[in-house]
Formats: structure tokens, C-alpha cells, sequence
């Protein structure tokens, strides 16, 4: 029977090879507005792992009155389009089509950046999530806007694009048709003025482009706001622009994106369910003739295979699972499903976009550097016997690819299971999908015969006896205790938490001195637990490490707990007094001091480097533990000399160096195993 996954597709003129694509989103690894190599690497690789579509960009802005808020690519500037063709022509030699959407943000940006032109929105309405005031567009505005989109258009055409697609939810487009962000008393306002816009628009693209290309729309068919389009107006919408001919596929959304709440709908994360608005867009299918497409939380092949199986879609997106391996059509094709590295939901990507400016896999770290760093590896024409101590997320990475490149390699691991602080994490029932970076891994190491010795507690004398030429000590951490004046002994850890050895009950004080998502997950359960919360910071908002998308489900339980926040304060001290304890507050901006009475104070600071053995071994190594930083930011091997009479190479990665996250210990493997 045919894998309907894999059947072709016919879009207009352009025949896709099967029915899996890449949604548009941006990675925001541009450079200036342009898609310049690493943009281009990373979507060539999407087609080299047999994705029918890539759709880039999410999306390209027109006009330079739409600030690039998220690492825009500029449509609007002439010098794109021979990065285009770049990027199309890499895209297309390995059989994949390639399209790109473009965008005006309307009043989704910010101002105060690039060229500090006005926002303008067809209201001056400010969107909560990015904060501006927008100007209300004026007639000369809305002009030179819907020739911007057409002159966009072109440019995307010369550039070899198979064809665009519009934004239409939360931006200036379907800004103007909502009545929940227009209400304009001109012509551009009222029950029928709404549309002359997004109408004018297509017009002005299909003059300019021709018939025969493509052009779709990404549209909210219900934006599920109170007085804003629902289903019904959505498909009435839907209905008089496939009438008219404006359109050649649609790419179903649902929800709105003014808030991180409402976007969290649309995109939603781990602990939300999977595919939540696949019926949706099977219900839209059944009421167009248009090609349907969609894509939200679609995690993993079954229901990918469901979706196309049933009829719910013609193509059915896979875009973060595809930053976690962007080979799964060629695994599914090879009959290697079980090999597919999952997408586990942590949503890091969008996440990382806004606090660093870059989107990455939390587990693939290979996703953005495929210049430098391989989604697959040849083997070694020297085969090395290497130890790996420790099977948190950093040593079972190191040793699936040295197993991959045919390494024979050895795992200790003092617990009973494989996880490290990830075993941890998911002990939180919202955060359980992250065991499958772990099981993954697990079951690669099983698939390439590597030996894991779990229960074994490392030490030098027994890491000695297995001869190694490489040791690597991935051993990660433990919770430190943060700073105080008295009363270190008085406080508990978010470990003990997450861990389940300790539950606090009653009045519970959380000082969260990390500001990451270990911290807020065992504030989270605490909360959740029934007990009377307060979390206090030093910084200027809740969990700064912890990103828009992700704070939401902490700021809900927080919310409906009733629980207490507190910026800009440090625990000074913790002491025992009247059945209880007293923790004392200070801030760093002023000498004002403040007290609390509760039952149980539970502290995050993050954690120590586990490296005893590390130290241990260091002086029998050939290298001293040193790590040579410019070989392994080069891509060559370590090759560092310092003591003759060593009989092995070591090295430490992961929090055994110091207290990081999964991204950063997979990416401490992935980088250093490569080249050994």
C-alpha cells in the first residue's frame, strides 16, 4: 500500500513530490535582511532530507515602515533577489519547490529600530505583544503599501521563487478586514471597506506577476476574539477571494497572535495537545476547492500520515519537527521512521528568536550550523576506544556520534537509567515529552551497538582499566545553594522538588536566583500543589531566562494560584523563629530590608560541575583536560600535547563545566565527538 505521506501532489503547475512541507517561519538567520549561506544551508538541507516545500521566511516584510521585529528578510530592497536565487536554486537542485512569504507587520513590530519609521496599522491600536502605538494608516499609506506588496512579489518571482504566500493573521493585511483591529469610518472601514485592501493587494500582485504564479494565503479562517472574524465569516472571506480568483491555495490558521497566550494557542508547545487545529482545517477543506495546507504542533509521522490519510489537508506541515531532523521524509522513505530524531515541543526555537536573536532545536544542534556541523556523519578511518562517564543529554550525544562514526565506545552511568537533569524536568507533567530526547538516544545506542553500563559509579582506576585513547566526563551538576549572609542550612532546592523528596506545604517562600525553567517548573508544582506561593527575584521580571512562549503556562498556574510575585528582591538570610522560618529580603538598589514568616523556603542558583573524576584523571591525560578552542571552533581534531607520559585524551562538556541547558551540552558533544 502507498504511504499517502508519499504520493505526489499537484499545486497549479507545480508538481511536489509528496505531501509533507515546511511551513513559513523565521529563523532570523539573516544577515542585514538577506538570506545569505546560513539561511540558504538551512533550507537546503530541509530539501536534501526530501521535504516537498520549503516555505521561507515568516515572513518577508515589503515595505521599510514594517520593522524586521523578528530577523525579517527585506523584500522590500532589490539586493534580495540574487540571494533568492541562490537560495532557490540550492533548494531546487535537490528536488524540493521553494516559496516564501511576504508580510507588511502592520502594528506587529516595534519602531525604535532600523529606520524609526512609524508603525501603521489601519487603527491606532496598540498590540500588546510588541507594545507600539501604531499610526492609522492614511490614504498615501495604504498606496504605496499595496504597490510595496506587488513590487515584493516581483522580486520574489525573479528570484526563482515557485511561487508566495501572504500573511494574513495579526498583520496589516487581515488588519484591515478584522473588525476587531479596523475601525476606520472611511472608505478602507465599514462592513464592505474592510476588504478593499487585502483585495487591492492581490490585484495589485496578479497584475504584476501574471497568472501563472503561485500565489496563497496563511489565513486565521477564525481568529476566535470576541467580535473579531469567526468561522463563518472566515469562510465567507474565504469563499468571495476563491471566487474572484485572487488565490491558489489557502494554508489554514486558527487563534490570534496579540498576546504570547493567544499565540501559544496557535503555536502551542509541549504539554498542549498535538495537532490541535488538524479538524479544523478538515472541516475549511471540505468547504473549498482550493489546495488546503496547514501546519500547528503536527509532531510526528502518524499524524502527519492521519491527517493526509483522511482527508484533512493536501499538505500537512512539519516545521518544528523538522528543525529537530529535517530528514524525515527520506527516513520514511528508507523504512527508517524509528530512526526520526522527535520534536519534543520545547518550543526553544521560537523562544530563542526574541531572547538571542536566533532560532535553535533545543536537541539538534546541528539545525543553523549545517556549514559547519553534520546531520550525519562518515565513518572514521581510525576507530578510537572511548569512554563516556555520565548519561545526561551531553554524554549520550557525544556517544551516539561517536558510535555513528564507528567509535567503540563505552557509557558508565551511576544511575539505574539514562537523563540526567532531564529525568528531573519532565517530573513536571507539562514538561514529560522532554524524555524523548533521552529515549531517542537511548535507542540509538542500541541501534549502533554502543555498550551503556548503567548502576556503575566511575571511578579513575576503573576508567583506566577499560584503555581508553578518549575519556569524556559527562557527569553534568548539582544544585548550589545562592548566596546568603545565615541560614544555608534553613532552605531545600528546586531539585528536591522536581525530585518528589520534598513537597511544601503551607506558606512557601521560592527564591528563584537563576531565572530559568528549572526554577519556575518547581515554583509551578509547588503552586499547583495548594500551597501558599511567593517568588522572589533580583531581576526585573519573573524567569528571564525562560522565553514568551514558554512563560505562558507558568504565568497561568501562577495566575490561578493566586500566587505572589516579587521582582527586584534577594534572600539575605534564612533562620529559624516561632515554629518556622524568617527569611530576611534586601534589594541591590537600596539598603531596605523586609521579612517574611513561612514553613519552607526552597532556593534555584543553578548548579555546580560534578567533576571529582574529571580532576582525578586530569594528570594521567595526555592533554591535561585542556580543551584547544580554536581546533574545535574550526571543525579540526583536538590534538593538544601537554603531558607525554598521558595514556589518554580528556575532556569535560555539559553542565560538568558549568550550569548551562540541553542546548548547550548536546552542542558541547556534537562539536567536540565530530572530529575525533
Amino acid at each position: 500500500m502507498t504511504d499517502p505521506l508519499l504520493e505526489p501532489f499537484q499545486l497549479k503547475h507545480l508538481t511536489l513530490r509528496n505531501r509533507i512541507f515546511s511551513s513559513a517561519h523565521e529563523p532570523a538567520y539573516g544577515e542585514g535582511g538577506m538570506p545569505t549561506d546560513r539561511y540558504r544551508l538551512y533550507h537546503e538541507e530541509k530539501a536534501k532530507g526530501g521535504v516537498a516545500l520549503t516555505m521561507t521566511a515568516g515572513s518577508a516584510v515589503v515595505a521599510e515602515d514594517s520593522p524586521p521585529s523578528f530577523g525579517n528578510l527585506h523584500a522590500y530592497d532589490d539586493a534580495i533577489v540574487p540571494w533568492i536565487q541562490r537560495l532557490t536554486d540550492g533548494v531546487h537542485e535537490h528536488g524540493a519547490a521553494c516559496m516564501i512569504q511576504l508580510t507588511h507587520l502592520g502594528r506587529r513590530t516595534s519602531w525604535n529600530h532600523d529606520d524609526w519609521l512609524p508603525v501603521v496599522a489601519p487603527s491606532a491600536l496598540r498590540e500588546p505583544a510588541h507594545r507600539s502605538v501604531p499610526k492609522e494608516a492614511e490614504d498615501w499609506d495604504i498606496e504605496r503599501i499595496i504597490g510595496k506588496y506587488a513590487d515584493a512579489a516581483e522580486r520574489m518571482q525573479a528570484g526563482g521563487m515557485d511561487g508566495i504566500e501572504l500573511e494574513s493573521y495579526g498583520h496589516l493585511f487581515d488588519g484591515f478586514y478584522s473588525p476587531v483591529t479596523n475601525q476606520r469610518t472611511d472608505e478602507w472601514g465599514g462592513e464592505d471597506g474592510r476588504r478593499q485592501f487585502p483585495w487591492r493587494v492581490l490585484e495589485a500582485i496578479r497584475e504584476r506577476v501574471g497568472p501563472e504564479f503561485i500565489v496563497g494565503l496563511r489565513m486565521a479562517i477564525d481568529e476566535t476574539l470576541p467580535g473579531g472574524i469567526d468561522a463563518n465569516a472566515g469562510l465567507a472571506l474565504l469563499g468571495r477571494l476563491e471566487a474572484d480568483g485572487l488565490i491558489d491555495f489557502l494554508n489554514v490558521i486558527r487563534g490570534s497572535t496579540h498576546t504570547d497566550a493567544l499565540l501559544s494557542e496557535v503555536i502551542p508547545i509541549h504539554g498542549m495537545p498535538a495537532a490541535p487545529h488538524l479538524d479544523f482545517a478538515g472541516m475549511v477543506r471540505e468547504a473549498t476547492q482550493l489546495p488546503v495546507l496547514h501546519a500547528s504542533k503536527v509532531d510526528d509521522v502518524a499524524t502527519a500520515r492521519h491527517a493526509i490519510r483522511e482527508g484533512k489537508v493536501d499538505l500537512v506541515g512539519m516545521t518544528r519537527a523538522g528543525m529537530a531532523d529535517p530528514h524525515i521524509v527520506r527516513k520514511i522513505m528508507d523504512g527508517r521512521e524509528a530512526e526520526i530524531r522527535p520534536c519534543v515541543g520545547a518550543t526553544y526555537c521560537l523562544d530563542r528568536i526574541y531572547e538571542a536573536g536566533e532560532a535553535l532545536c533545543i536537541h539538534n544542534a546541528a539545525t543553523s550550523r549545517e556549514a559547519t556541523m553534520p546531520h550525519e556523519f562518515a565513518p572514521t578511518g581510525t576507530p578510537r576506544k572511548i569512554v563516556v562517564v555520565g548519561a545526561g543529554p551531553a554524554g549520550l550525544e557525544a556517544a551516539r556520534v561517536a558510535g555513528e562514526r564507528g567509535h567503540d565506545v563505552t557509557v558508565l552511568e551511576a544511575m539505574p537509567w539514562a537523563g540526567g537533569q532531564i529525568n528531573l524536568a519532565a517530573r513536571n507533567p507539562r514538561r514529560v515529552d522532554l524524555k524523548g530526547i533521552v529515549e531517542w538516544r537511548v535507542a540509538e545506542l542500541e541501534r549502533l551497538g554502543v555498550e551503556v553500563r548503567y548502576e556503575t559509579f566511575a571511578e579513575g582506576s576503573m576508567v583506566q582499566n577499560l584503555a581508553p585513547d578518549v575519556v569524556i566526563i559527562a557527569t553534568g551538576g548539582q544544585p548550589q545553594l545562592p548566596p546568603l549572609e545565615d541560614g544555608a542550612e534553613n532552605v531545600t532546592t528546586s531539585w528536591d522538588v522536581l525530585g518528589g523528596d520534598v513537597r511544601p506545604a503551607g506558606r512557601v517562600l521560592f527564591y528563584d536566583d537563576n531565572g530559568t525553567h528549572s526554577a519556575l517548573s518547581a515554583a509551578e508544582m509547588i503552586a499547583r500543589s495548594g500551597a501558599e506561593l511567593e517568588i522572589v527575584t533580583p531581576e526585573r521580571m519573573l524567569g528571564i531566562e525562560v522565553g514568551g512562549m514558554n512563560h505562558v503556562p507558568y504565568a497561568r498556574a501562577f495566575n490561578e494560584t493566586n500566587t505572589r510575585i516579587t521582582l527586584n528582591q534577594r534572600v539575605k538570610m534564612v533562620h529559624l523563629e516561632q515554629g518556622g522560618l524568617c527569611a530576611e529580603l534586601g534589594s541591590d538598589m537600596s539598603a531596605h530590608r523586609s521579612t517574611r514568616f513561612v514553613d519552607h523556603v526552597v532556593v534555584d542558583h543553578g548548579t555546580q560541575p560534578l567533576a571529582d573524576l574529571y580532576f582525578e584523571l586530569k594528570p594521567e591525560s595526555t592533554n591535561l583536560g585542556a580543551m584547544d578552542h580554536g581546533a574545535l571552533m574550526e571543525g579540526r581534531p583536538q590534538a593538544l600535547v601537554r603531558n607525554d607520559a598521558g595514556s589518554f585524551q580528556l575532556f569535560r562538556i555539559g553542565d560538568a563545566v558549568a550550569s548551562r541547558n540541553i542546548h548547550a551540552a548536546v552542542y558541547d558533544a556534537l562539536r567536540l565527538v565530530k572530529d575525533l
